[in-house]
């Protein structure tokens, strides 16, 4: 079992998001973005706790454009939940645990 946040790239996407069996919370994610660094921590202890019902997983936006370009995303950090791989939810911008809980809630 996984309870850390993974990097993904444009290379493992399919394999480690689309076929995952577990709900996957992706964070489009970049070097240059503060409030997306905001989020490692609320990530981190995300993965901790729901790692069980839920993989979370981060992908540089910068050095995987392919991944980025297919869903569309122009804002960091997105964060976009796939489930028997498709994407179910997105939301946009830094939250704090709770709020990001309670969103996730509606998914998993």
């Amino acid at each position: 079992m996984v309870t850390d946040v993974r990097d993904v790239t444009d290379a493992d996407f399919e394999t480690e998001v689309i076929g995952s069996e577990l709900p996957v919370l992706v964070e489009f994610t970049a070097d240059w973005c503060p409030p997306c660094r905001q989020m490692g921590p609320v990530l981190k202890a995300l993965a901790a706790e729901e790692g069980e019902r839920l993989k979370v997983v981060q992908l540089d936006v910068d050095a995987n454009p392919a991944t980025t370009n297919a869903y569309k995303v122009l804002s960091m950090p997105t964060f976009m939940v796939f489930r028997d791989g498709e994407p179910v939810k997105a939301m946009v911008g830094a939250r704090p645990r709770r709020r990001l809980l309670e969103e996730l809630s509606e998914v998993l």
